[in-house]
């Protein structure tokens, strides 16, 4: 039996239970036994001074990629899990395009048994849409779902087939499961590297231009107002889609979504230099598009902040602008970023950042956690809101170090990561 875990003195913020109030978490037996004031020290607790720190339900990111089976030499579980734990979170959903896809039960099971083995943040595996994510059948959604499989997505591919999606929306529903989409019409984008506009035409790229991403929004909301299944839009980045969601949640339609945090703190011009460090899928848009998607956070619209946690190895990064590989690391930036430009700037206040990082993401995930209620997982994340420091990349749990934030400075970082009662992350 493990020692209780008393956190003293922190702002506690739960938006799951409206409360935002100094006071002590008490964890016991891997869960919450209490919250609040006037707790008491328990014999024999460990106890933690989180006086002038904010404590918050384990944070969550249902977008990442952790590369296993298949790219270790990129990125492991155990890596992945230990640079979310560094970075604040307690769980992540780790996403299907590894080698094996993980499109069938056995690679589900495997990327459980990896992430409990690794013992920092907790991994929640996809499982793909189609069998090997080719867009051509559907996967074996029921027998996933039953290893443990929390969301179904061919992330990195679109869904190109309506009928398919239809189907798989269809299915889902059955096991009360979201269908993750990856939105972007490969017509319009295939070649494209970067954001169509005055910036790709500077460094002659070819763009991609933002309605490859909107039209593949609509019409996944259409499918899902058709069959009542749960679609959710995977890393939006443009100011149209930010529309046509709200015009779907007006409606009544069963539509959730989610933005990154380069999509709301960088804009193309981070591509000039032809830095492939900025290069990712969807890619960075502009100002006003950056502005849309920070409102759409602000007033609901858009549901959750995630990372879309990308490792590639440096070599890879170092190609020509257009070969080189999309994506970035993000688990351990991300929440200095919210802070930065969401927290810091007015644009969220506390309580809507920490839902859209906690709280929600258990909600729209149907995952365990969000919440410090009592009985709830014993999953807390303990941050400084207003500590700065600077982006070092060679200092990552992770084993990438593709980021375009080296050198910059952020304000807010994580300090402590409790896993079932367990501490698995103190910063120095």
């Amino acid at each position: 039996m493990s020692r209780d875990l008393l956190l003293r003195g922190g702002r506690i913020v739960d938006p799951s239970q409206g409360m935002d109030t100094v006071g002590d978490v008490l964890l016991r037996d891997g869960r919450v036994e209490a919250c609040g004031s006037g707790i008491g020290t328990p014999d024999d607790a460990d106890v933690i001074d989180v006086s002038g720190l904010v404590v918050t339900p384990g944070m969550i990111d249902v977008h990442i990629h952790l590369r296993e089976p298949g790219r270790e030499d990129v990125e492991t579980i155990a890596t992945g899990a230990h640079s979310a734990a560094a970075g604040g979170f307690t769980g992540v959903c780790a996403m299907p395009n590894t080698k094996p896809v993980t499109d069938n039960q056995a690679v589900v099971g495997f990327v459980k048994r990896q992430g409990e083995a690794a013992g920092f943040a907790r991994v929640y595996p996809y499982g793909a849409i189609s069998v090997g994510q080719k867009g051509e059948t559907l996967a074996e959604i029921a027998e996933m779902a039953g290893a443990g499989a929390v969301a179904f997505s061919d992330d990195g591919r679109p869904v190109e087939s309506a009928q398919l999606m239809r189907t798989a929306l269809e299915y889902a529903r059955a096991f009360n499961v979201p269908i993750a989409e990856h939105c972007e019409d490969m017509t319009l984008a295939r070649g494209g590297s970067m954001n169509e506009g005055i910036m790709s035409a500077k460094l002659g790229l070819k763009g991609i231009p933002p309605e490859a991403e909107e039209i593949y929004v609509i019409r996944d909301i259409l499918l899902a107002k058709r069959t009542g299944g749960h679609i959710h839009l995977c890393h939006l980045s443009t100011k149209g889609s930010v529309e046509l969601v709200r015009w779907g949640k007006e409606r009544g339609i069963n539509v959730t979504s989610e933005v990154c945090s380069h999509h709301i703190s960088l804009t193309e011009d981070a591509v000039e230099g032809y830095n492939t460090n900025a290069k990712m899928n969807p890619p960075l848009r502009t100002a006003a598009d950056v502005e849309a998607l920070q409102q759409g956070l602000a007033d609901g619209t858009i549901d959750l902040l995630v990372t879309d946690h990308a490792p590639h190895h440096y070599d890879e990064k170092e190609r020509e602008f257009a070969d080189a590989p999309n994506g970035i690391v993000g688990l351990e930036t991300a929440l200095g970023i919210n802070c930065t430009f969401l927290l810091h700037r007015g644009i969220m206040t506390m309580s809507q950042m920490v839902d859209a990082m906690s709280c929600k993401p258990a909600k729209v995930f149907h995952l365990p956690g969000g919440t410090l209620a009592r009985g709830s997982l014993g999953d807390v994340t303990v941050f400084d809101p207003n500590r700065t420091w600077t982006v070092n990349p060679k200092a990552f749990k992770s084993k990438g170090r593709n980021t375009p934030y080296g050198g910059h400075q952020l304000t807010g970082q994580a300090r402590l990561t409790v896993v079932g009662g367990r501490v698995v992350y103190r910063a120095d």
